[in-house]
């Protein structure tokens, strides 16, 4: 898939970006050279090719460390107020926020 100048120049608007006709220019090879690139990484077959849990364990085995699910810090009505303090409406020790779905 290649852009046209239109198409950048739609982007552009979009964006509300200024894009001049050197700039667009540019801007215009750049993206067809990512969607290039993107057509590249496509066409290759990754049937049967397990997905990384981390980049080197392609070339040697990883484990990964994961710290436990733990509690580290401990609940207080103080620490609670503290943290609803800067809040702009509370109430019962719960933040109030304005309703957004009917």
């Amino acid at each position: 898939m290649a852009l046209t100048e239109n198409d950048v120049a739609r982007i552009a608007r979009l964006a509300r970006l200024d894009l001049a006709g050197e700039t667009q220019a540019r801007v215009l090879n750049d993206l067809n050279g990512i969607f290039g690139l993107i057509e590249q990484l496509q066409a290759v077959d990754t049937q049967g090719v397990e997905p990384l849990t981390h980049p080197i364990s392609a070339i040697e085995d990883v484990t990964l460390r994961l710290r436990q699910d733990a509690v580290t810090e401990t609940s207080s009505e103080a620490a609670r107020q503290a943290l609803l303090a800067n809040a702009p409406a509370v109430q019962d020790g719960l933040f109030l926020v304005p309703k957004v779905i009917e």
